[in-house]
């Protein structure tokens, strides 16, 4: 007896066709995430023409998203307020566009995925390319291995293909996360895939000579195993991550100990991973300046505006929550701070509930919490995969949000 062949409609095909075409597209999008040598990067122009075409052909924007756009927008439209309380306004609307745009960029990534779940794994998939890549061209252009490398380091320190090795290294913090999650889980055979690529992000961060990369990756390993360790119930497999996170940080150490020997790197090393650098603790150094600027901050409930704060001390105010409060004024803070709280508390409700999203949301999640850390002693209102990072997590309770509402019956909630 013959099989009968069932036809496939011309409507399922056009929509496997768009279902492509759109992975390739938001794939790119986050390749193009590790190169920002020069400003404005290929990454903007690109995921702001991606946003515009997306736009009018199905981004919807649902009622577990929309919050996250308010809150983004609201925060924007205090840092135009506090624009207004600059005498020379000189590039500030450039700066406050940008900040708007990256706003923009969170939402879509959060309404991509909340429509097309299979998302995760070709974000995740594209990031740990681009963490490698630019992660490799930062280790290559620190030891000087081919001419013109130079241009990959900053201050005698790796950057990869960005123009700030403080901002490479957490960069590539979310790639080497998720890299040790599918060493920590995936079958033994698969491992050697996982750790050479983790291997080579955990060099980049390393030969980044940051002391926030450092920090923010350790905090978010760690959690990243907590996380693993409590949500399963299995003896077993808790004992494979207790041997596992001892094997790795062993490896890890003998790695340091081994890198030392070289005398450039351990002088750097050295001077790096003093906890307080003179910067920090001069007369109006860092930790003078936060004082300085929480009082400024009580002064001016509109802000000074974007950028004032360096322009008048020489420094930029290194902390997210004083930058909030200068740069896009108490509505700002607010908004920021309101934005914050939502996702942690969102992302936690549902951080261990059995999806086929759970371990992204994990990774993401971790990842992020160190970041919220980070942001006392640096600002990252301007760093492109922060913004991924809230979408992911924003993105995975919208989907939640729509299973539940499934579960009781509903339709599809708009």
């Amino acid at each position: 007896m013959s099989a009968v062949v069932q036809p496939v409609s011309a409507g399922a095909v056009n929509a496997k066709l768009i279902q492509l075409i759109s992975a390739g597209a938001v794939a790119l999008g986050i390749l193009l995430s590790g190169f920002v040598i020069r400003e404005p990067a290929p990454y903007e122009i690109y995921m702001a023409g991606l946003i515009a075409v997306w736009a009018p052909f199905g981004l919807r924007i649902s009622r577990s998203v929309a919050p996250l756009l308010v809150l983004l927008v609201t925060f924007n439209i205090g840092g135009m307020i506090a624009m207004t309380q600059m005498g020379d306004i000189a590039s500030t609307p450039l700066y406050i566009a940008v900040s708007l745009f990256l706003a923009f960029t969170a939402v879509f990534f959060a309404a991509v995925t909340e429509a097309q779940p299979g998302l995760y794994r070709v974000i995740f998939t594209s990031y740990v390319i681009a963490a490698v890549a630019t992660s490799t061209l930062g280790v290559l252009g620190y030891f000087h291995a081919f001419p013109g490398a130079e241009i990959f380091t900053r201050y005698e320190r790796a950057a990869g293909a960005f123009q700030d090795p403080n901002v490479f290294g957490p960069f590539l913090t979310l790639p080497g996360v998720y890299l040790l999650h599918r060493l920590m889980t995936g079958s033994v055979a698969k491992m050697p895939l996982y750790a050479v690529p983790l291997l080579i992000v955990v060099g980049g961060i390393f030969f980044s000579f940051s002391r926030g990369a450092w920090g923010l990756f350790a905090v978010s390993s760690i959690l990243l195993v907590a996380g693993l360790f409590l949500q399963s119930n299995s003896g077993m497999f808790r004992l494979r991550i207790v041997v596992m996170s001892i094997a790795v940080v062993a490896l890890f150490i003998l790695g340091v100990l081994v890198i030392l020997q070289i005398p450039s790197v351990a002088d750097l090393f050295t001077t790096r991973a003093q906890l307080v650098q003179d910067y920090d603790s001069a007369r109006l150094g860092r930790f003078a300046r936060y004082t300085i600027g929480f009082q400024m901050a009580m002064e001016h409930p509109l802000g000074i505006g974007a950028l004032a704060f360096g322009l008048i001390y020489g420094e930029d105010t290194h902390d997210i929550w004083l930058k909030a409060l200068l740069d896009y004024g108490w509505l700002g803070f607010a908004s920021y701070l309101t934005m914050i709280v939502w996702t942690v508390a969102g992302g936690f409700r549902i951080l261990f509930r059995d999806r086929p999203w759970q371990p992204y949301l994990l990774c993401a999640y971790v990842t992020l919490l160190g970041h919220i850390g980070l942001g006392t002693v640096i600002d990252t209102d301007h760093w492109r995969h922060f913004y991924l990072l809230i979408g992911l997590i924003w993105g995975a309770m919208a989907l939640e949000a729509r299973h539940q509402y499934a579960l009781r019956g509903g339709g599809d909630p708009i």
